[in-house]
């Protein structure tokens, strides 16, 4: 993004008073740093549900604007807190999900005020109703690891940064007016009355704020702690407890009113602190904890102490510096800002979720102490095993053992005894189907990233894969399939389980378990279960076997007989045994004309209206929702590699810009980047734990891998723009590449994946049976 001219009087008037300059989204992206290509703001307007503010690789504290926190029935567009056509803050919280479609968190809410102190957060249709503020976007600064911008009801300038635990707040106050900071423990993203169900706050003998509140969302019983200094000494300060619903409240403590009051407890909390007419910027400092207050001033007194505003910006560049460089990218400006801010979205979770102590809040709501690695959260697992995570196994390996590492111990004190579903700072949501943390465990065994109790990792996949309870497993274990009539979206989670069956076999006979790994090979046919050959539709059958009646494979979401979907999205879902589709719809060219039938079809938007997710169409494509994800390139699998290079040039052209608007979809924590990021390079994790990657074609001229062995990978192409959207040939360290994919150790040995680019389909390369992707047979079982 560019600075907008004329700058507006606010921006001047900031200028002027030496707060602030005209806005620059991200840094000049012609720069050759990653960091200074990234852009913050993409993904912020519109349904990709990204934030801009601060935090770092993988980091505990998100530290963002929020422009809503609305009743959780109109909230779906702020599951960020922030959308972009808004003209108001409420203040920073710090807590947030990337691209999420539900949410939660946006917590411990801080607003920087000067002159007269608002209790309320008022409405953006009557400015000065409240504590809120309007802000204009000419004054917005977004970078990795910084956010700023002017609050014009105040003339205040706010700064944003991060580290892993602490968030970094400074205010420039105008002079004349007292500073105040107000902190706010009622609000939350995705908000309803009584969701606080206890806070409490506390001012401590040294100045330290501490405090923290337990709330019913989507995480019910979520408990979370914060610790909070000045830099400068407070005047006076005053709590306050607006709760006015329970008729009995106890006896009151000590204090006559708020000033004299040093903690307070109930469910409508909020503390203002007054620093009277400010001479310098105000730097405020918050840790985070999920596990007590103390523990909270532990993280700040390790990550915050002697560290000023300017050292933790330049920490957090530095740290995203280095976490972005893992790739290289040659390339037009615009194409490296989305590049680069795809990678960076990829990298915001899973996030940390263990004090500097070791301690940490597991899905049994206990404190556990990991042993030997880092303990991360915030698992959207039906969409980052796909390829957001498959992308960690590349660039972050090390990370991955934590990842996994985290996994395995979730499970080991989980109440149900199975592995995390959809979960965030350490506690279960039950989000969404299927037992995905199988393939993102799987697919790192197989890799060979292997710093973790096996043993351990194979007994957590077993348990979740035959946890009867769950999703109606149990009768998909007694009949292949799970039934409509017993469980909702039966078809969704039957195709799903027998991937994630298939990848847990695939890891059981890479550790010599050739039982487990049989058994699960035997699962992962089960989606021939779901095949009606009268229809050629994955369907959802009853417990007496039939095919439930009637059928529309246009019928979507809950109810039907697919999860955010449809038939012409899911029966495409065997990435595992894409032969054995292909054999059972008649052979390649019926499969490829169904195919091309699902992109080429006239399809209504408005008929998807009661399912927020499914968007970014193309045909009954929908790249705005993870089902489709794999779809382009399956005719890899058909001997048609040109048809996916040219669905790639389609979706990449239509799905992606760098504005706010540039996402079509959630990002869902990372997988809508990591799929950008991996087709950019010229490959994708069709199946992961297959240790293959289906080509289709490169998107930079240049890119080049830095593994961590320190040596590199660098995939190159000739002729690449608009009039060259083909392959003519692909040569792997100088020797032609016949085959449709390449393996993970090919990556991993490093070397240079060239391309060169035709304005014409070449329809003989990659067309061949043995040229193709491969992963089961086609009649089911081991490859």
């Amino acid at each position: 993004m560019t600075a907008r001219s004329p700058i507006p009087l606010v921006a001047s008037l900031a200028m002027a008073l030496g707060l602030a300059s005209p806005l620059v989204h991200a840094a000049d992206p012609a720069s050759h740093s990653a960091w200074a290509a990234v852009d913050p703001m993409i993904g912020t307007g519109g349904d990709g549900h990204t934030f801009p503010g601060a935090t770092v690789p993988f980091g505990m504290v998100q530290l963002s604007p929020d422009t809503a926190m609305p009743d959780f029935k109109h909230s779906y567009k702020y599951a960020a807190g922030y959308q972009f056509a808004d003209t108001s803050l409420l203040g920073f919280s710090h807590t947030h999900f990337s691209g999420s479609g539900h949410s939660d968190l946006g917590d411990f809410l801080v607003m920087p005020i000067a002159g007269e102190v608002k209790l309320d957060p008022g409405t953006p249709d009557k400015p000065g109703s409240g504590y809120r503020s309007r802000f204009s976007h000419d004054t917005e600064k977004a970078e990795a690891g910084y956010y700023a911008v002017t609050l014009s009801d105040y003339g205040v300038r706010a700064e944003l940064t991060a580290n892993q635990r602490v968030g970094f707040h400074r205010y420039t106050f105008p002079k004349g007016k007292p500073a105040h900071v107000l902190l706010d423990l009622r609000p939350s993203i995705y908000d309803y009355d009584g969701k606080v169900l206890w806070a409490s706050l506390r001012v401590r003998p040294d100045g330290t704020v501490t405090g923290g509140r337990t709330t019913r969302g989507w995480a019910p019983g979520r408990q979370l702690f914060f610790a909070m200094r000045f830099s400068q000494p407070m005047a006076s300060r005053e709590l306050y407890n607006k709760e006015s619903d329970y008729p009995y409240k106890g006896f009151a403590g000590p204090g006559e009113k708020g000033y004299n009051t040093d903690a307070e407890t109930g469910r409508g909390l909020l503390g203002v602190f007054d620093f009277g007419d400010l001479k310098a910027p105000l730097t405020v400092k918050v840790a985070i904890s999920s596990v007590s207050e103390d523990n909270a001033v532990a993280n700040l007194d390790a990550d915050g102490k002697n560290i000023d505003f300017d050292a933790a910006r330049a920490a957090a560049r530095q740290s995203w510096e280095k976490a972005l460089s893992t790739v290289d990218v040659t390339a037009p400006a615009a194409t490296r800002r989305m590049f680069y801010t795809a990678l960076y979205h990829a990298m915001i979770a899973p996030s940390l979720a263990q004090d500097v102590n070791g301690e940490y809040r597991g899905p049994d709501n206990q404190v556990h102490k990991a042993d030997k690695f880092t303990f991360y959260s915030t698992w959207s697992l039906w969409d980052v095993y796909r390829a957001q995570q498959p992308l960690m196994t590349l660039l972050e390996p090390d990370r991955s053992n934590d990842f996994v590492s985290s996994l395995i111990a979730a499970q080991q004190s989980s109440p149900f005894g199975i592995l995390p579903v959809w979960a965030y700072q350490g506690l279960e949501t039950w989000c969404m189907i299927g037992y995905h943390a199988v393939p993102v465990i799987a697919d790192a065994y197989v890799k060979g990233i292997r710093g973790y109790d096996a043993d351990a990792a194979l007994k957590a996949m077993v348990a979740s894969a035959t946890y009867g309870p769950y999703g109606g497993l149990d009768g998909y274990m007694k009949n292949g399939y799970v039934a409509i009539d017993k469980s909702p979206e039966a078809a969704s989670k039957t195709v799903e389980y027998a991937f994630d069956d298939w990848t847990l076999a695939q890891a059981a006979k890479a550790m010599g378990k050739d039982d487990v790994a049989a058994t699960f090979y035997k699962r992962a046919a089960n989606w021939r279960n779901t095949y009606d050959e009268k229809t050629g539709f994955a369907r959802a059958r009853k417990a007496d076997g039939s095919f439930r009646e009637p059928f529309d494979p246009a019928s979507a979401g809950y109810g039907s007989d697919y999860t955010e979907g449809n038939a012409f999205q899911y029966s495409w879902y065997v990435p595992q045994d894409v032969a054995g589709l292909i054999t059972l719809l008649g052979g390649d060219a019926k499969f490829i004309d169904r195919l091309d039938q699902v992109f080429e079809a006239k399809v209504d938007p408005k008929s998807f209206a009661h399912v927020e997710d499914i968007t970014g169409l193309i045909g009954w494509y929908a790249h705005g929702n993870e089902p489709s994800h794999h779809l382009a390139y399956l005719y890899d699998f058909a001997g048609a590699p040109w048809k996916t290079q040219g669905r790639l040039k389609q979706i990449m052209d239509t799905q992606y810009k760098p504005t706010p608007e540039g996402l079509v979809g959630n990002d869902d924590l990372g997988q809508m980047s990591a799929w950008y990021v991996f087709t950019s390079l010229g490959f994708y994790p069709v199946a992961p734990a297959s240790n293959q990657y289906a080509i289709g074609r490169p998107f930079v001229p240049k890119a080049t891998v830095n593994l961590p062995s320190g040596k590199h990978f660098t995939v190159t192409a000739e002729h690449l723009d608009d009039a060259h959207p083909y392959v003519a040939s692909v040569t792997l360290d100088g020797k032609p590449l016949e085959r449709t994919w390449i393996s993970h150790g090919e990556i991993l040995a490093g070397g240079e994946l060239h391309f060169v680019m035709s304005a014409t389909p070449q329809k003989a390369w990659g067309s061949s049976t043995s040229s193709r992707p491969q992963a089961m047979s086609p009649y089911g079982g081991a490859p």
